[in-house]
């Protein structure tokens, strides 16, 4: 595999193009929005250059990689050529359908298309698809280009060749791959959101604090972040419609989203990205103030 196709230039997708890059593939970036675009590109380089500060890269790193990145919002002429195709947009069912479903017919009979979905079945998805055979999950984690896991999701039809070259592409990122079967949630979010959720549930009853329940989680389970301040970083109405999609899959009320994150996600308090979440990001964002008052 040398040319890959990433689509969507959110936060994940980004962060999937730098590491692509920084690796050596030949990486376009594609996204219909200019303006998303362009944050993109200045994300990429101010990661790029605190890397650069860190010592993790070096200056000729730095520019080969950026020299490897196209930003496009017309990508037809790139998946003709690619070997993998990545979807990071939205985690709606419905958008991600589409976008395999336009890129299919005219992408490479040996390209590999992956969805870096971190809750919607790719069994479900392989259903609405032309190629399922060729259809696996990469499920990458943020900050990407700091997170070592991929968490590799394979179909009931995704084949055995798929797999392997989605494993060795991922060795070749310098992250660890891990393979699970198909299920709503995964393994990871199957674990980590019912305990988000309870550490939403138990601030709702006063049983702690926002910092108390971090500091817990942190000093006494050795996890690095607390879940609440977890939960803001990956978004709160990210964690709402995961639960969501565990709820309905697994027809299990244990995973339905706690009415206080449906009340902060209806509120617009989504975490890092809207400013507020369940701390305060607006003034000093690497030492947020707590936002909730009971």
């Amino acid at each position: 595999m040398r040319n890959i196709v990433v689509i969507g230039a959110g936060t994940m997708g980004n962060g999937i193009a730098h590491v692509f890059a920084q690796n050596g593939f030949e990486t376009t970036l594609n996204d219909l929005n200019e303006i998303q675009l362009q944050k993109a590109k200045a994300t990429i380089l101010k990661n790029l250059d605190r890397q650069l500060l860190k010592g993790k890269v070096s200056e000729e790193l730095k520019l080969k990689t950026l020299g490897r990145l196209q930003f496009v919002t017309q990508a037809n002429r790139a998946i003709k050529q690619a070997d993998l195709i990545i979807e990071a947009a939205t985690e709606n069912f419905e958008i991600k359908k589409k976008i395999f479903n336009d890129v299919m017919p005219i992408a490479p009979s040996h390209c590999v298309f992956a969805t870096n979905t971190s809750s919607i079945s790719i069994d479900k998805l392989a259903v609405e698809i032309s190629q399922p055979e060729r259809l696996i999950g990469m499920h990458f984690f943020n900050p990407v280009p700091v997170m070592q896991l991929v968490e590799i999701i394979k179909g009931e039809k995704t084949t055995p060749e798929v797999t392997k070259k989605t494993e060795e592409l991922t060795l070749k990122l310098n992250k660890t791959g891990v393979v699970v079967n198909d299920a709503p949630g995964f393994i990871s979010n199957r674990i980590l959101m019912p305990m988000v959720n309870e550490a939403i549930e138990a601030l709702s009853q006063g049983v702690a604090g926002v910092k108390e329940i971090d500091t817990i989680m942190q000093l006494g389970m050795a996890h690095p972040m607390g879940p609440l301040r977890l939960a803001d970083l990956i978004g709160l109405d990210v964690c709402k419609s995961i639960l969501e999609i565990m709820h309905s899959g697994l027809e299990n009320d244990k995973y339905a989203p706690t009415p206080l994150l449906v009340k902060r996600v209806d509120e617009g308090k989504l975490g890092i990205k809207s400013g507020i979440g369940f701390y305060n990001y607006t003034i000093d964002p690497k030492n947020p103030t707590v936002d909730f008052k009971g």
